[in-house]
């Protein structure tokens, strides 16, 4: 329920003539509730006059309107998915403030009404799928701030030359107008379409009045050359994650990308999903390329999550890991065609008792690997929270074999098996054994091998692609409202069991 105060923000909000006069006579703790209305209404003009004369140093979306990691914010009524309108009337108001206190500077006079410094849009566009037409991706969010870094710089440059015959310093030369800039702080996601705006923005900008200062960056499908300058142009400080991903780099191209983050001293994530690295293609007996690669992670102090999915690691996993300084707390290693041996180090590794992410989906568990996965089970218990298994070839017989295993890990909070031939059996037997962890609030299971409609007949086999056929929507209905049956009379009816991966997909180290 609206608070009264919110009640009122909104409906002064509700015409922009009356709020942008009411503004002079408001005191500055109405403020965030007033941008919150504005936002949640889409009152872009309200939300440019609120950001034009915002009277706190820190403007925080995320804080305002977005989502606070595993909580809601504070803020229930506020939408999940903030508008692309609502944050493009932000970025233009933060343009515009800029622009007037560069023009009042050329004119030798100072504008102080908005002392804003610090705009923070870290964790507020996402690329969810279910995110719809009017929300911003980060995609096109990077895009905008890019296109406003480079506008104002070049407003600043036409300021210089129109005040430079009357504004001279001590040695003759034209004085630059140095209004109070803003800094920006926001995740970054770039490719090959918008790699030359957010290569100028972070080159042209530096120094500029509007400054990115970046916090998680994502590329995708660039060359190792435009990786890097990229890579170079952010500012140090601040750089918590590096993702790259579908890149194509190979193992000399991710040799020569690694050394450039040497510089973030503060990274704590590395994904290189997709990075086309494979052991096969090493000469027999050189391994210098993986050393390389092994002391370049070494090189890293601070990194906690690493993904190296996608990547044909087998029998190389100690190699790899070898020289990392402290033990990792999130392992991504999806179809890394990883043998017996390589679960068996990571089992006995510093890594197996910190682990809270792990990532092993794409491996055949019917057969070799499942002693050893159920021995790092056993190693990662009093820790893990996050397990994802999908495609792994699991039958109902062989997940019952794994369940004392499973069920040790007494903190898990997410468990992904989508993608496994397992049956309608098979996914009650596994409720009624993990019902008991707490902390489980998300499975994400697979559709059941009963609920595939019969033709053309054949029986489940793990090496079908069963998430591509045709499933019976009335049946697998119905066992879905079993489940959920299921969980309410447990007492669990707080868990959500889903065949989604739309909300696995939002689930990140961060925010376990």
């Amino acid at each position: 329920m609206h608070s009264l105060v919110f009640l009122c923000a909104r409906r002064l909000v509700s015409h922009c003539p009356g709020a942008r006069r009411a503004l002079d006579l408001l005191p500055a703790e109405l403020y965030p509730v007033l941008f919150q209305a504005a936002f949640l209404d889409g009152r872009t003009l309200a939300l440019r006059d609120l950001v034009g004369t915002w009277p706190f140093p820190v403007l925080s979306l995320r804080r305002l309107v977005g989502r606070r990691g595993r909580r809601r914010d504070r803020h229930p009524f506020l939408g999940e998915k903030p508008s692309k309108l609502c944050v493009q009337a932000v970025i233009l108001a933060v343009v515009a403030h800029l622009r007037r206190a560069l023009e009042e500077s050329c004119r030798g006079t100072r504008w102080r009404r908005c002392r804003l410094r610090v705009l923070d849009m870290t964790g507020l566009q996402d690329d969810d799928a279910d995110r719809g037409p009017e929300g911003m991706s980060l995609w096109s969010g990077t895009v905008a701030l890019a296109k406003a870094c480079i506008e104002v710089s070049k407003h600043q440059s036409e300021c210089l030359k129109r005040g430079s015959k009357r504004r001279k310093g001590p040695s003759g030369t034209s004085a630059a107008p140095q209004p109070l800039g803003v800094e920006v702080r926001a995740d970054l996601f770039v490719n090959g379409t918008s790699f030359g705006v957010l290569r100028d923005a972070l080159q042209t900008g530096a120094a500029g009045p509007l400054r990115l200062k970046c916090r998680d960056f994502h590329a995708e499908e660039l060359s190792v050359a435009g990786t890097v300058s990229l890579l170079e142009s952010l500012e140090p400080a601040g750089v918590r994650r590096v993702d790259l991903r579908f890149n194509n780099l190979g193992l000399a191209g991710l040799c020569a990308v690694l050394p450039h983050l040497a510089r973030f001293t503060h990274l704590l994530s590395l994904k290189l999903p997709y990075s086309n690295v494979d052991v096969r293609r090493l000469p027999a007996g050189t391994d210098a390329g993986l050393r390389r690669l092994a002391a370049q992670l070494g090189g890293l102090p601070c990194l906690k999550e690493l993904n190296l999915g996608s990547s044909r690691l087998s029998g190389k996993l100690r190699q790899l890991l070898s020289d990392l300084r402290a033990p990792l707390e999130s392992l991504e290693l999806a179809f890394c065609y990883l043998l017996p041996g390589d679960l068996a180090f990571l089992s006995q590794s510093l890594h197996a008792p910190a682990l809270r992410k792990l990532d092993l989906s794409g491996h055949d568990f019917s057969e070799n690997l499942f002693q050893p996965l159920r021995r790092l089970l056993e190693e990662t218990s009093a820790s893990l929270l996050h397990l994802d298994l999908m495609e792994c070839r699991l039958t109902d017989a062989r997940l019952e074999a794994l369940l004392p295993a499973l069920c040790r890990c007494s903190r898990l909070r997410c468990l992904g098996l989508f993608g496994n031939p397992l049956s309608t059996p098979g996914l009650k037997t596994l409720l009624r054994r993990t019902v008991v962890l707490p902390d489980l609030r998300l499975v994400v299971y697979p559709y059941p091998v009963d609920c595939y409609s019969p033709e053309p007949p054949r029986p489940p086999s793990a090496s079908d692609r069963l998430f591509e056929d045709a499933v019976d929507e009335e049946r697998f209905a119905a066992v879905s409202a079993e489940l959920r049956r299921m969980l309410v009379s447990s007492g669990r009816a707080d868990a959500v069991w889903t065949a989604s991966l739309c909300r696995h997909g939002a689930l990140d180290y961060f925010a376990l």
